[in-house]
C-alpha cells in the first residue's frame, strides 16, 4: 500500500486513551449501594447470580419485570426492607420500568455488561472509550439532566375520533399543574384517589402532580411533565376527598407571565366589559373564578379547564433560556429585515496546515485480466460453462434455480441479437449502439436483470437500470421520467411477470406514468428471444471511454439524475475491486444488495463475473420473509465474501437465536455498504457480539465508502488473524457543527466515535476540500468533502453538460487559490478527514447535511440519537426521517417517524419530548417539528428505505397526515427580529407640525359635500323629526308604499304605505301608554324578527315619547348562548317595557329560557301582534332636537357591549346625508339585505325611508339559508339600481352561487341594472371578497364597479359611503412590515408583503375627517397611519352607561387636537386609518381625497412592541392549506392563539400545524405559541359577517370549543 509520507502535523491526538468508563455493571453496583447493599458484601455466588441476571436484560432475554423479581428475590436476605426498585436509570438500550423484550432493543445498542463478559471470546477487547454503545448512555445521561429541570410540557388536546386509537386510550389520567415556580413546594407521593388508581392500567402517567395553596387546576386531559420521578400510587384514606378538594379549586390571581417582553396591548379604557353572562358563565359563579389577564384586568372566563393549565404550562416552558441565548440577529426596519452577523469568538477554527493528496496503492497489471468485461463473460460462457454463476432464492428463502455461466452467455448473445436485429426492420431498426434502453426489473428477479444488463452491453446498448413503478403515484416515479428524459430513452425491458403487474389502462395498455415520455415495452423472456444466427457474433471492443451503462441516482431535492460510467471505467472498478477485495476465481459471494445499482451491482454483478465467482443473491421480499436468511446461506455455501448493509445486520442479530448451528468462519470479508454512515460502527460491534461464537472473526468486518459519482471510494481490506483491529476516533460533536477535528474531552455526551473506511481503492489519489465554495484544500483538522480523481469513476450526469461540470471537473485550489494540477476530481458527497496511516474516516453526507444557523447538523446523527430514546416501544427503527425546511431565512429542522400500531399516545408524546430533550443537550440544536405518522404510511423507496424528499413535500404540501406533532418554534427560532421599543412621547406640537410641513406634506384631512341650503328649508325643518316625517307623509301621500317585505319564496308577504306604518304606530301608542305605565324617556325594548312590525313598534315608541331600543331576539335553537345577551342589553338599558311578538313572547317565558336566565324579572311583556284599534290621546312631539331619539347597542367584535345615544337632531342629519349621498327620492327603489338591529343597517331599514320616501324591499339575511338565490333573483326582478348588503351575505353568494352562475342565467336573473352594491360595514374593506363576488357574477350582468363599500363606527354610525356622483373607490398597496410599525409605504402591486387596501368609500356630505396620533393627538401628514377621527352632525351624543363614566364621554365624543385646530370638537372612531390625495376629481373638480380605514385599535395584537392586525395574520392563515376554510386570531398573556376551521377530513388536521405555524413566522415574523384546530363554524361570527374573537377565546380558555387537536407550541 502506497501513501504519502507521514503528515507533519499529525492526527494522533484523536485517538488517545481515556479515563474508563464505569460499565452498567458499575452503575448496577451503584445502585445496590443506593438500596443500603454493599455489593462486595454480598457472597460470591449471589454475585455471579446477579451479573448473570444483568447480562439476561442487556440481551433482552429476560424482561424488565422478570428482572426486578428475580432480583429482590435474591437479595429479599440481605436488605434492610424487602421492597427494592431500581431508580431511573438505563441499563441496556431500554429505558427503565419499560419491558425491553423486543430484540431491537437489544440490537439498538450492546450494554457494556455483555461486553465485560465476553471479553474471553473477544479477538482484541476495545478501550472502554470506544464502544458503540457510547451514544445510547450519552443520550440517557442527557435526559437524566433534563430530569433535574423537573419541566412539565403541555401535551396537545385531541379529539377522541382524531386519535389514533390505542390500548391506552381507554381511560385519562388528570392533568398536572406546574402553575408555581416553586420548586420547594409540596410534592406529592401519592396518586390522586384509589378508584382512580385502579382505573388505570398504567399508574407511570401520572407524574409531578403539585398541590398549591396559589394556584392548582384538575382536569380530564393527560399532561406529562418528563423527568419526574414517577410515584406509585399508595391507597390512602384522604385520597378520595383530596380529589374532591381538588376538582373545585380555580387558578387564583394567577397573574401570568409576559413571555413575549413586548408591551400590553393597549386597552380602549372606553368599552364596558361584558358581564359574566355573555361570556358563557353562570351568573352564580363567584369572582374568583374569573382570571386575571397579562394587562391585569380581570376578565370573565372560567378558568377551572385543562387550557388555562396547560397554557400556563407553556408558559414555564418557555421561561427556560434558549439556546443559544437571543442575539439581536435582525433589525425589522421598515424598509427591509437586516441580518446583523454576530460570530461567536469561541467558534473552533482549523488550527492545522494544509493537507497534502492522498495516493491509492498503484492498480497491478495482472496478465489474465479481460480487455471488456463482454470478453470475461465470453471466456466463462464457453470455458466454464457448467460453472454457477447465479443463485436465486424463492420467497422462503430456498434456492430456486442457479444460472450458470453457459446459460448467462447464450441468453445475453439471444437478447443482443433480437435488440439489434428483430425490433424493426433492417432498413430501420429501432435500436442503435449507443442508444438508452431503460431495464424495469424487480429486485426478487436478478436473473432477468443479470441475462439483460449483459445483452445490453454485447449489444452496445446503454442499459439504465430503474425501479419497477407499482402504482401511478409509486414514489419518485415523476423524477424517474426525467431521469428517462435527459437520457432519451424510449425502450423498456421487462419480465413478462413484471409486464403484467405493471397499472394498466381499461382497455389493457400500460398506464402513461407522470412525467415519462412515451415507452415501447419488449418482454425478455427466454421464449421469445431469437437465437442468432451462426454467422453472427457480437462486436467485442477493448474498453474505451464511451458510456457502458448509467446509474441512476437522487440528489437531495429528489431531482434523479443518470451517473454515465464509461467502459473503461467500469473494467477498471472491477480491477480495483479485485484487488482491494483479494477476488479469487471460484469463490462464492452472497449479496443482500439491490443489484441493480450501487455496491450489489459493482460487486455482485459486474467484479463477480470477471472473476468467476458464484453469486448467492438474497433478496429484500426474501430478508422481508426470514431476516436469517442470508447468513444461513452464507453458512450452507460457505461463502469467502458477504455484501450487506446495518440494516441486515440488525435483522440477522434479532433472529439469531432460533439458529444455533449456523457457523460463519468461512467468510474472510464481510463488505458493510453503509459502513461510511457513523452510526455503522453500532450493528457492526453488536453483530459481532452476538456471532463471534458462531466463527465470525473480528478482523473480517469491512466498512467501505461509496458514492455514485466515484463508485467505491474506499473500503478497508480484510486484517490478518489476530492483528489489532483499526483505531476509531472519537470527535466532538460542537466541533464537527463548526467542520473542524476535535477530541472531544470535556462532555462525553456529545461524542461521536467514528470508525474508519479503511484506505483509498488502487490507482486513486484523493484530497479533502471545502464543501461550500471554491474548492479549496482543507487543514488536517478541518472536515471537507471527499474528492477522487480515478480512472475508475462514473463520467457524467447524462444529458445534464452544465451539473456534470460542478461534480466531475473539479480542480482543488490551495490557500492562495492556485490550482492543485490540471487532473479534474470528482466530489463525493461524503464528508470526512483522513486520520493516522491514510485511513479514511467519514463523518456524514453532503445531502444529509443540515445548515442551522451556520453550524453543520448531519441527518443521521439526529437518526442515531432519536434511536437511542428507547424507541422499540413508540416508532419503528428504520422508519425515521429526518430533513430540513426553510423557515424565516434559517433551515429548520423536522423529524419524521412511523409511530406504532400499539403505542398509546402518552408513550408517543413521552418519547418525542424525551428527543427533543436529548437532541438539544447532545447536538446543541433545537428541533423544530418532531411528527409521528401512523404505520406504513411514509412514502418509500422501492427497498424499503424512507423517501426522504417526497416525505419532505408531503410535509410541506400538508398531506403527511401525522397521527402526533410537536412543534418547537420558541426554541429554535433564535433570529426573531428585535422587539421594538416604543419612543416616549415627549416631542413638542410644534416642531411635529414643522416637520410635517417641511417635509412638504399636506395634513391629513378629508371633508365630504356641504350639506348647505340644498333643500327647501321648510322641508327640513319638516323633517326635523322623523315622528314628524311619518304623519306628513301620512297625509300628504298616504298610498305611497314604503316597504315592502319578502319571503324566502321570494314572495312579498307584507308591505306597508304611509298611511297603514303611522295607523300602525298609533295602535303601539296607544298600547304603550295604556298598559306599560311609562314615563317619557323611559327606554322600551323592541324584540322583534327583521320585518315591518319592527319599524312600526319604533315609530310607536317616537309617537309615545319613549326611547325604543332595538334587540336582536334570541336563537329558539341556542338560546343558552343567545339569551344571555338580550337580558343584559335590557339590564344594561334598564328598560321598563319589552314590546314584542307572541311566539317569542313565549320563548322569553319557557323552562329552556329559565335554564339561562331568570325569567321572573322581565320587565313588562307586550306582544303587539293583535292590538286594539285604539288611537292615542296625542302625539308626542320633542322640545328641542338634541333630546335621544334612540339607543343603538351592539356587542363589538372584541365582545364589548356599547350602547350609544343617538338625539333627532343626529337621526334627520344622517338621513339627509345618505339622501343626497345616494340620490334617494319618492320614486326610487332599493333593496336591503341586512340585520336591521344596530348601526347604518337599522337606519337604512328603518330610518331612511320615512324620511327620503324612496320604496324599501326588505329581504331578511336569514331567509337566504333557505333560499340562497333569494337576493340577486329579487334584484333582478325588480330592476334595483341600489342594494345594501353585509359581507356575511356576500360571502353566503359567492360560496354558495359562485358555481350556478349557468343556472341563475337560465333563471332569468340579469344584474345588469345595479348601479351600486354597497357593504355595509365597520371594518376594513374586505377587498378579497368584494372582487371574487364582481368576477363571479360578472357572467349574469353585475358590473365591475358596481360593488363598494360603507364605512361607520359607534361614535359615526356612517362616516363614508359610496355614492353615486364621487370616483371610483381606489386600491394602493401598502407594506405590511410599515403598518407594523404604525407606518405607511405604498409599493407596487405584487411587491413582497404588500397588502392591498381599498377606499371605503366616499365621505358623506357634512362629514369632516382628521388622521390623528393617538398617543399625541396631533394631525397627521397625507399618508400617515393614525386613528380617524370625525366631525360631524350625525355624530352619537355619548355612551350609554349605567356607570356614568364622564371621562370617556369626553375623551370619544368631544376631544379637541394637542395642537393645529384646538376649537373643533371630534369623535374618536377607534379606528386607524390613512388618507391619500388621489389623482381622480370629485363632484366639484377638486382632487379626490380617499379615507383608508386598516383596522380597529382595540382589535389590534401588540406583540413584539408592533401592531399587528388580526384580519392580516387571518388571511395567511387561511391561504397555507386547502383545507382551512376560516381563522381567527388572539392572544393570551402574550401568546398568539390561532383557531382554524378544517373543512376536511380529520385525519388533515394535524398537517395545519406546521403549515400555519411557518405562514405565521413567515409573513409576520411572529410564533404562534397555540394552534386549534376545530370544525366549521365554530368562530362566532355576527350579524355583520365580523368575527367574534375574544368571544372565541373565552369559549377555547374556558374548554368549551370541542376542538380537533390543540398542539401547544414550546
Amino acid at each position: 500500500m502506497f501513501f504519502l509520507e507521514s503528515l507533519s502535523y499529525s492526527l494522533k491526538w484523536l485517538f488517545p486513551h481515556r479515563p474508563y468508563i464505569p460499565s452498567s455493571r458499575v452503575i448496577f453496583g451503584k445502585v445496590m449501594a443506593d438500596c443500603g447493599v454493599d455489593l462486595y458484601a454480598l457472597p460470591k455466588e449471589v454475585r455471579d447470580q446477579l451479573a448473570e441476571l444483568d447480562l439476561e436484560l442487556s440481551e433482552g432475554d429476560i424482561t424488565q419485570k422478570g428482572f426486578e423479581k428475580k432480583r429482590a428475590k435474591l437479595l429479599a436476605s440481605y436488605l434492610p426492607n424487602a421492597d427494592v426498585t431500581l431508580p431511573d436509570l438505563q441499563l441496556s438500550g431500554g429505558h427503565s420500568g419499560e419491558p425491553t423484550t423486543s430484540p431491537e432493543a437489544s440490537g439498538n445498542s450492546t450494554s457494556s455488561a455483555s461486553k465485560h463478559h465476553r471479553t474471553h471470546r473477544s479477538g482484541g477487547a476495545r478501550d472502554e472509550r470506544y464502544r458503540s454503545d457510547i451514544h445510547t448512555e450519552a443520550v440517557q445521561a442527557a435526559l437524566a439532566k433534563h430530569k433535574e429541570e423537573k419541566m412539565a410540557l403541555p401535551m396537545p388536546t385531541k379529539r377522541r375520533s382524531a386519535l389514533v386509537q390505542s390500548p391506552g386510550d381507554a381511560c385519562t389520567p388528570p392533568d398536572t399543574s406546574s402553575a408555581s415556580e416553586d420548586e420547594g413546594s409540596l410534592r406529592r407521593k401519592a396518586a390522586f384517589s384509589v378508584a382512580l388508581a385502579q382505573g388505570l392500567q398504567s399508574p407511570d402517567y401520572w407524574i409531578n402532580h403539585s398541590i398549591q395553596s396559589s394556584s392548582t387546576s384538575s382536569s380530564a386531559s393527560s399532561t406529562l411533565s418528563h423527568g419526574e420521578p414517577k410515584s406509585q400510587p399508595q391507597p390512602q384514606p384522604a385520597a378520595s376527598v383530596l380529589a374532591d378538594v381538588l376538582a373545585h379549586m380555580h387558578i387564583e390571581n394567577s397573574v401570568s407571565p409576559d413571555v413575549t417582553s413586548s408591551a400590553t396591548a393597549q386597552d380602549g379604557g372606553s368599552r364596558m366589559d361584558l358581564p359574566p353572562a355573555v361570556r358563557g358563565m353562570s351568573r352564580g359563579q363567584s369572582r374568583s373564578s374569573m382570571l386575571d389577564t397579562a394587562d391585569g384586568k380581570r376578565k370573565g372566563v372560567p378558568v377551572n379547564s385543562r387550557v388555562s393549565t396547560k397554557i400556563q404550562q407553556l408558559l414555564n416552558t418557555l421561561k427556560r433560556p434558549k439556546r443559544p441565548p437571543l442575539s439581536e440577529f435582525f433589525l425589522d426596519d421598515s424598509e427591509e429585515i437586516v441580518e446583523v452577523p454576530q460570530l461567536d469568538p469561541n467558534t473552533p477554527k482549523p488550527e492545522g496546515r494544509q493537507i497534502i493528496p492522498v495516493k491509492g496503492e498503484p492498480l497491478g497489471v495482472v496478465s489474465n485480466w479481460p480487455p471488456a468485461l463482454q470478453a470475461a463473460l465470453a471466456r466463462w460462457g464457453a470455458t466454464q460453462a457448467k460453472s454457477p454463476a447465479l443463485t436465486v432464492l424463492d420467497i422462503t428463502g430456498k434456492p430456486l434455480y442457479t444460472l450458470t455461466y453457459g446459460k448467462l452467455w447464450s441468453r445475453s448473445l439471444k437478447l443482443a441479437y433480437t435488440l439489434l436485429n428483430k425490433l424493426g426492420t433492417k432498413t430501420e431498426p429501432v435500436l442503435q449502439p449507443g442508444d438508452r434502453v431503460a431495464l424495469v426489473y424487480p429486485n426478487s428477479d436478478p436473473s432477468m436483470f443479470w441475462v439483460a444488463f449483459y445483452g445490453c452491453l454485447l449489444a452496445e446498448v446503454i442499459p439504465v437500470p430503474i425501479e419497477v413503478p407499482l402504482s401511478k403515484q409509486d414514489a419518485g416515479s415523476q423524477q424517474i421520467g426525467f431521469l428517462l428524459g435527459s437520457c432519451c430513452v424510449s425502450l423498456a425491458l421487462t419480465s413478462e411477470v413484471c409486464l403484467k403487474g405493471l397499472p394498466k389502462t381499461q382497455n389493457g395498455e400500460i398506464i402513461q406514468f407522470k412525467g415519462w415520455p412515451r415507452m415501447k415495452w419488449v418482454v425478455t423472456d427466454t421464449k421469445y428471444l431469437t437465437k442468432p444466427s451462426k454467422d453472427w457474433q457480437p462486436h467485442i471492443p477493448t474498453a474505451n471511454t464511451d458510456t457502458a451503462y448509467i446509474e441512476y441516482k437522487a440528489s437531495k431535492e429528489g431531482t434523479v439524475m443518470g451517473v454515465a460510467v464509461s467502459k473503461i471505467s467500469m473494467l477498471t472498478h472491477c480491477q480495483a475491486l479485485t484487488q482491494a477485495c483479494n477476488y479469487c476465481e471460484g469463490e462464492t459471494l452472497v449479496n443482500v444488495l439491490d443489484c441493480k445499482k450501487d455496491m450489489g451491482l459493482w460487486h455482485g454483478v459486474l467484479t463477480s463475473v470477471m472473476n468467476r465467482i458464484h453469486t448467492v443473491t438474497v433478496p429484500y421480499s426474501v430478508m422481508k420473509a426470514c431476516p436469517m436468511s442470508w447468513v444461513q446461506r452464507v453458512h450452507i455455501h460457505k461463502a469467502r465474501v458477504a455484501l450487506v448493509k446495518c440494516r441486515d445486520l440488525h435483522w440477522a442479530m434479532m433472529a439469531h437465536k432460533d439458529q444455533r448451528d449456523t457457523n460463519l468462519s468461512s467468510i474472510r470479508m464481510l463488505i458493510v455498504a453503509d459502513g461510511a454512515n457513523p452510526w455503522s460502527v453500532s450493528s457492526c460491534d453488536a453483530f459481532l457480539n452476538v456471532f463471534q461464537s458462531h466463527g465470525l472473526k473480528p478482523e473480517v468486518i469491512c466498512p467501505c465508502a461509496t458514492s455514485p459519482e466515484a463508485l467505491t471510494v474506499a473500503i478497508r481490506r480484510p486484517g490478518a488473524r489476530g492483528a489489532p483491529l483499526p483505531a476509531r476516533a472519537i470527535l466532538s460533536m460542537g466541533g464537527l457543527s463548526h467542520g473542524v477535528i476535535r477530541v472531544n474531552t470535556e462532555d462525553k455526551n456529545s461524542a461521536l466515535t467514528v470508525q474508519d473506511v479503511g484506505h483509498i481503492m488502487p490507482g486513486a489519489l484523493m484530497c479533502i476540500v471545502k464543501p461550500d465554495g471554491s474548492p479549496q484544500l482543507c487543514k488536517t483538522d478541518e472536515i471537507g468533502e471527499i474528492v477522487i480523481s480515478s480512472r475508475a469513476g462514473g463520467t457524467m450526469y447524462y444529458g445534464l453538460p452544465g451539473v456534470t461540470k460542478n461534480t466531475f471537473e473539479v480542480i482543488p485550489v490551495n490557500q492562495s487559490g492556485a490550482p492543485l494540477g490540471e487532473v479534474p476530481f470528482t466530489r463525493t458527497g461524503l464528508l470526512g478527514f483522513v486520520g493516522p496511516g491514510s485511513l479514511v474516516f467519514v463523518v456524514g453526507k453532503i445531502e444529509g447535511l443540515l445548515m442551522v444557523s451556520r453550524r453543520r447538523h448531519n441527518a443521521d446523527d439526529l437518526v442515531a440519537t432519536a434511536l437511542a430514546v428507547e424507541p422499540v416501544k413508540t416508532v419503528y427503527r428504520g422508519r425515521i426521517a429526518v430533513f430540513s425546511v426553510t423557515v424565516f431565512y434559517d433551515e429548520r429542522i423536522v423529524i419524521v417517524a412511523e409511530q406504532r400500531p400499539d403505542a398509546s399516545e402518552e408513550d408517543s408524546f413521552q418519547w418525542m419530548s424525551r428527543v427533543l430533550q436529548a437532541i438539544d443537550s447532545i447536538h446543541q440544536v433545537g428541533l423544530y417539528c418532531l411528527a409521528l405518522v401512523p404505520a406504513n404510511t411514509l412514502p418509500k423507496t422501492p427497498l424499503g428505505g424512507i423517501h426522504i424528499c417526497e416525505t419532505k413535500q408531503n410535509f410541506l404540501e400538508g398531506n403527511l397526515h401525522p397521527c402526533n406533532i410537536l412543534m418547537c418554534p420558541h426554541t429554535c427560532v433564535t433570529n426573531m427580529p428585535k422587539p421594538r421599543q416604543k419612543q416616549p412621547v415627549d416631542v413638542g406640537p410644534a416642531s411635529m407640525l414643522v416637520g410635517n410641513l417641511v417635509a412638504g406634506k399636506r395634513i391629513a384631512q378629508a371633508t365630504g359635500r356641504e350639506l348647505g341650503m340644498l333643500e327647501d328649508q321648510d322641508l327640513i325643518r319638516k323633517h326635523q323629526f322623523l315622528s314628524d316625517a311619518l304623519q306628513s307623509r301620512a297625509q300628504t301621500d298616504p298610498d305611497h308604499i314604503l316597504y315592502v317585505l319578502l319571503n324566502a319564496k321570494g314572495v312579498a308577504v307584507c308591505t306597508a304605505t304611509s298611511a297603514q306604518l303611522h295607523k300602525r304606530a298609533e295602535k303601539i301608542t296607544a298600547t304603550l301608554i295604556e298598559r306599560g305605565g311609562l314615563n317619557t324617556g323611559d327606554n322600551v325594548v323592541l324584540l322583534y324578527p327583521p320585518g315591518i312590525d319592527l319599524i312600526a313598534a319604533f315609530y310607536g315608541c317616537l309617537y309615545a315619547g319613549v326611547i325604543p331600543v332595538t334587540v336582536r331576539p334570541p336563537h329558539p335553537q341556542n338560546l343558552a348562548a343567545t339569551l344571555p345577551t338580550v337580558r343584559m342589553i335590557i339590564d344594561v338599558s334598564k328598560a321598563a317595557c319589552i314590546l314584542t311578538t307572541q311566539p317569542l313572547m313565549r320563548i322569553l317565558r319557557s323552562r329552556e329560557a329559565a335554564a339561562s336566565v331568570n325569567v321572573k324579572t322581565w320587565p313588562t311583556i307586550i306582544d303587539t301582534d293583535d292590538l286594539p284599534r285604539k288611537r292615542p290621546p296625542q302625539i308626542y312631539k320633542p322640545p328641542t332636537a338634541e333630546m335621544l331619539a334612540y339607543l343603538d347597542f351592539s356587542v363589538s367584535t372584541t365582545g364589548m357591549l356599547t350602547g350609544v345615544k343617538m338625539s333627532h337632531a343626529a337621526v334627520s342629519t344622517l338621513c339627509r346625508s345618505i339622501k343626497l349621498q345616494c340620490e334617494l327620492y319618492s320614486s326610487r327603489q332599493i333593496a336591503i339585505c341586512l340585520d336591521p338591529y344596530c348601526g347604518l343597517g337599522f337606519v337604512l331599514w328603518c330610518l331612511s325611508s320615512v324620511y327620503s320616501g324612496h320604496q324599501s324591499i326588505l329581504i331578511p339575511p336569514l331567509e337566504l339559508e333557505s333560499s340562497l338565490p333569494l337576493w340577486l333573483s329579487t334584484l333582478s326582478q325588480y330592476k334595483i339600481r341600489d342594494t345594501f348588503c353585509s359581507y356575511s351575505v356576500m360571502e353566503l353568494c359567492t360560496k354558495g352561487l359562485g358555481t350556478q352562475t349557468e343556472l341563475l342565467k337560465a333563471r332569468g336573473v340579469n344584474l345588469s341594472c345595479v348601479r351600486s352594491c354597497v357593504v355595509i360595514a365597520e371594518e376594513r374593506p374586505r377587498l378579497t371578497l368584494t372582487q371574487s363576488f364582481s368576477k363571479l357574477f360578472k357572467d349574469v350582468g353585475l358590473s365591475s364597479r358596481a360593488v363598494s363599500t360603507a364605512f361607520g363606527s359607534r361614535v359615526n354610525l356612517a362616516i363614508c359611503m359610496q355614492g353615486t356622483a364621487g370616483p371610483d373607490p381606489s386600491t394602493v398597496y401598502v407594506d405590511m412590515k410599515s403598518l407594523r410599525h404604525d407606518r405607511v409605504r405604498l409599493v407596487e402591486r405584487g411587491a413582497p408583503q404588500s397588502l392591498p387596501l381599498m377606499e371605503s368609500g366616499t365621505i358623506l356630505a357634512g362629514v369632516r375627517v382628521i388622521i390623528v396620533n393617538p398617543e399625541t393627538r396631533g394631525p397627521l401628514g397625507d399618508s400617515h397611519l393614525g386613528e380617524i377621527w370625525v366631525n360631524s352632525l350625525h355624530s352619537a351624543s355619548g355612551y350609554y352607561t349605567i356607570y356614568g363614566e364622564e371621562s370617556l364621554q369626553a375623551d370619544h365624543f368631544n376631544t379637541k387636537l394637542s395642537f393645529g385646530d384646538p376649537n373643533t370638537l371630534w369623535a374618536r372612531t377607534g379606528y386607524l386609518g390613512f388618507i391619500k390625495r388621489t389623482e381622480l376629481l370629485d363632484a366639484s373638480g377638486d382632487r379626490h381625497d380617499a379615507l383608508f380605514v386598516v383596522g380597529s385599535l382595540d382589535e389590534t395584537l401588540e406583540l413584539r412592541g408592533l401592531r399587528y392586525h388580526p384580519i392580516d395574520i387571518e388571511t395567511s392563515v387561511s391561504r397555507a392549506h386547502r383545507s382551512i376554510a376560516e381563522s381567527a386570531v388572539f392572544t393570551w398573556t402574550n401568546l398568539l392563539v390561532v383557531v382554524a376551521e378544517l373543512s376536511g377530513s380529520e385525519q388533515e388536521a394535524l398537517d395545519l400545524v406546521p403549515l400555519v405555524t411557518n405562514v405565521v413566522l413567515e409573513e409576520h415574523h411572529l410564533i404562534v405559541g397555540v394552534v386549534v384546530i376545530v370544525d366549521p363554524g365554530v368562530i362566532p361570527i355576527n350579524s355583520r359577517g365580523e368575527k367574534q374573537r375574544m368571544h372565541l377565546r373565552d369559549s377555547f380558555l374556558a374548554d368549551q370549543l370541542d376542538p380537533i387537536y390543540v398542539a401547544y407550541n414550546m
